[in-house]
């Protein structure tokens, strides 16, 4: 077996970005962009006014209080250019072009309008509450870069200068197939030797969370032909597929004997780490060794297997498989698996020859100003999805640590949001 990050390795080695497609900017959010965004005119492409108020030259107001003539009105948005001269003034709305003649703006609160006339209580100086043309940016300069992922601010900052479409690097098209004859569907009658399928909507949750939708799932019985009919046409579908159940070497863990029967090449199984020993990662056609997004080749499938325990599951989805799909989708490798190095807020234990994972609730606010601690969160066993539902994500706890005090600074992985 590899260590986890050995694993993480082999498995970032063999992965290459999705081909780059077109697509709506409604549809990108969470893409990752293929091209740099730049500006397409000046921001702003006029000086503006960034309060309501009076538009006037700053010359007039040497002595305060005055009076000037007001001589018209801009709003935002509109075209109108009254030309302010010495001794006169126009109301201007935040974010209206600032018209001929001004050089300044009084807020609407330092100001009482008499009739035709406006009285100004307070003066300004030149360029008092103006935006520059083109502060923000200049026409042509590139504000986003390529391989910037698109987020809520990103988006907006595409829409301001025209991109209705944007180039991305195609995100994969993938299911997720649950093994096992006991697994039955979450609105089902259960009886004692039965277990509800939990892994399928939760790691379906976790993919959608992260912009890989649709999202499929199935169950499968132990079946290999059964199970190798359900990959082949899994595979002529989707770029990627994530199994859960059968990794295991017990009778009826059938999904490598399976993988081997369909053509596909197994290039890893079984890591140092607990949970999660058994996952697996494979490609398909074997015969080119290489998949869709897999360096070297033109293939069609990645294959991701996970323990059917479902911590288990969970972390070897946040330590390997969403990872993955990050770099399928054009993400840089360095950030494809975001970790923070936090401080302990109580004593932990581990058992140790192995990384140990174990579940961690975030506490934001912990007294010290500034910092946020990790809280170890207690699990029963890898099959304890209650104790994951109070938990933020996972301690990693080297191999060779069997217990650190609190305050000791180690590393967690984030499965979810911080704000929550």
């Amino acid at each position: 077996m590899v260590d986890p990050q050995q694993a993480w390795g082999l498995i970032s080695s063999a992965l290459k970005p999705l081909p780059v497609v077109r697509q709506k900017l409604s549809e990108s959010a969470g893409c990752v962009l293929a091209e740099d965004v730049r500006a397409d005119r000046d921001l702003p492409p006029a000086d503006r006014s960034a309060m309501d108020g009076y538009a006037v030259q700053a010359a007039d107001l040497k002595n305060i209080p005055c009076r000037l003539k007001l001589i018209g009105e801009v709003a935002a948005g509109s075209a109108e250019r009254p030309r302010v001269v010495a001794g006169a003034c126009a109301r201007i709305l935040t974010g209206a072009n600032l018209p001929p003649g001004a050089n300044s703006v009084v807020i609407v609160e330092d100001t009482h309008e008499i009739g035709g006339l406006v009285e100004i209580r307070a003066g300004v100086k030149p360029g008092a509450n103006i935006l520059k043309r083109g502060e923000d940016a200049r026409k042509g300069q590139i504000l986003i870069p390529k391989g910037a992922v698109l987020d809520a601010a990103r988006i907006g900052v595409c829409a301001a200068v025209g991109k209705a479409t944007v180039k991305i690097f195609r995100r994969p098209r993938l299911t997720v197939l649950c093994t096992g004859a006991e697994l039955k569907a979450p609105g089902d009658a259960v009886r004692s030797h039965q277990l509800r399928n939990s892994n399928g909507p939760a790691l379906c949750a976790a993919l959608a969370l992260e912009h890989f939708v649709p999202v499929t799932y199935a169950t499968l019985l132990d079946n290999i032909g059964r199970l190798a009919r359900a990959l082949r046409q899994a595979l002529r579908r989707y770029d990627v597929i994530l199994l859960t159940g059968g990794m295991s070497v017990g009778k009826y863990d059938i999904v490598r004997e399976t993988l081997v029967r369909i053509g596909a090449r197994v290039r890893l199984h079984g890591v140092a780490m607990k949970p999660g020993k058994p996952f697996l990662f494979a490609t398909w056609p074997a015969r080119s060794g290489c998949a869709t997004g897999v360096a070297g080749g033109r293939g069609r499938g990645v294959i991701f297997g996970l323990p059917g325990n479902p911590l288990s599951a969970l972390t070897g989805l946040h330590e390997f498989v969403l990872p993955a799909l990050r770099r399928m989708s054009g993400w840089p490798l360095a950030e494809c698996r975001p970790c923070l190095r936090l401080r302990l807020g109580a004593e932990l234990k581990s058992k140790g020859g192995r990384v140990r994972y174990l579940l961690g609730r975030l506490n934001l606010n912990d007294g010290s100003p500034g910092t946020t601690s990790v809280i170890p969160v207690k699990s029963k066993s890898s099959a304890d999805l209650v104790s994951a539902g109070k938990a933020d994500g996972a301690i990693i706890v080297p191999a060779h640590v069997k217990s650190l005090p609190s305050g000791a600074i180690l590393e967690f992985r984030p499965w979810r949001a911080l704000i929550h």
